[in-house]
């Protein structure tokens, strides 16, 4: 990142189920490009932590997409998305391509509007396969957040569990009460 020491992180623009490319403009509130590759959309058994996340039993089947998100072309955050294969199969958010105007978006198109977010912060030490995707040469920390966007009738409908180099980055949260 341009400035890696004061890069700051909202997610509202994330969650809020507007149209647009939300890393790219907080890219660009940075002063720099940021861009994304898709690495991967398949059908999969939810893991107990995504099952938990989206109110489903482990081994129900889910859609996984799985992200690489760039800084000025450099590997900043790995992402991956997961969503009940129920709400997602035979929808665009189960095609391997780009989702023009964001997932959150489809899903409120698709009936399910985003209402309220839980999200649940941590660190630990980056895997071999995290320090080589993410370009990380030590031994060092990731931050990981976990991100269940829930629509109405308290119905989880995405899983997002994000890993981002930790170095700089300082995630903000700004509540309405």
């Amino acid at each position: 990142m341009s400035d890696a020491r004061s890069w700051t992180s909202v997610s509202m623009p994330y969650v809020s189920g507007q149209r647009g490319d939300a890393w790219g403009a907080e890219a660009a509130a940075h002063g720099g490009v940021g861009t994304q590759r898709l690495l991967g959309v398949e059908e999969v058994p939810a893991t107990e932590t995504v099952a938990g996340m989206l109110g489903l039993q482990q081994g129900e089947p889910v859609v996984l997409r799985r992200r690489l998100m760039l800084f000025d072309g450099r590997p900043v955050e790995l992402v991956e998305s997961y969503y009940p294969a129920a709400i997602a199969r035979d929808t665009r958010l189960a095609e391997p391509r780009k989702i023009p105007g964001g997932a959150v978006a489809l899903l409120a198109d698709l009936g399910h509007p985003p209402r309220w977010v839980r999200e649940d912060v941590s660190a630990r030490l980056a895997t071999v396969d995290e320090r080589s995707v993410l370009r990380i040469e030590a031994v060092s920390c990731v931050l990981l957040l976990a991100r269940s966007l829930i629509s109405d009738n308290d119905l989880p409908v995405e899983a997002t569990v994000m890993t981002m180099v930790a170095d700089g980055r300082r995630l903000r949260y700004e509540l309405t009460p």
